[in-house]
């Protein structure tokens, strides 16, 4: 088990420690200024997914497959391996990171491709994929999309509000765009 793995297990134990102690308010209706928060990020990622620098990238994602990587791969890589370091330097990532890095209320954002893959991001994913999970399955229908409850992030292990935005192309979905808005 290498460094990243050993650190994505102690931070699944972490989460799920974190998440047993989460009190009745923090899993329901958002607190106000959280619920603030989480609309004026859905409605910026809205404006960021339109970006040339994402479309062309997201478009270049979904022109060719992710070259045999998955969830399990893509945990096992050390963060020197070229596909991560290719991942996180690239031009739409660069972007990403400073989009991140100028909003004191986003911990995180990352961006997908049609089908949940990994094409750029300001910090390294816990996963590759993220497909099955609601904050791609439901912005890839094409509508901004919020979590409704606070819970740690799985990358930043920051307690955050998921949110996420389409990424549309000529009227069509091609991806997603997500980010962990913080809840502190």
């Amino acid at each position: 088990m290498n460094d990243f793995s050993r650190l994505a297990a102690l931070m699944a134990i972490s989460a799920s420690s974190w998440a047993c102690l989460v009190t009745p308010a923090l899993a329901g209706e958002l607190p106000a200024d959280v619920a603030a928060k989480v609309e004026k990020a859905k409605k910026r990622l809205v404006e960021l997914a339109a970006d040339p620098t994402v479309l062309a990238a997201v478009r270049d994602a979904n022109s060719h497959s992710a070259a045999g990587m998955n969830n399990g791969k893509w945990i096992e890589l050390g963060d020197n391996d070229p596909a991560v370091k290719n991942t996180l330097s690239s031009k739409v990532s660069l972007q990403i990171a400073k989009w991140e890095q100028s909003d004191d209320t986003v911990n995180k954002i990352v961006l997908r491709d049609q089908k949940g893959n990994l094409v750029g991001a300001s910090t390294r994913p816990l996963i590759f994929n993220n497909a099955n999970r609601p904050v791609f399955s439901q912005a890839i229908k094409g509508q901004p999309w919020a979590a409704s409850e606070i819970k740690p992030d799985t990358s930043t292990q920051v307690p955050s509000v998921h949110v996420a935005a389409p990424v549309v192309d000529g009227g069509k979905t091609i991806g997603v765009l997500h980010a962990g808005v913080t809840a502190k």
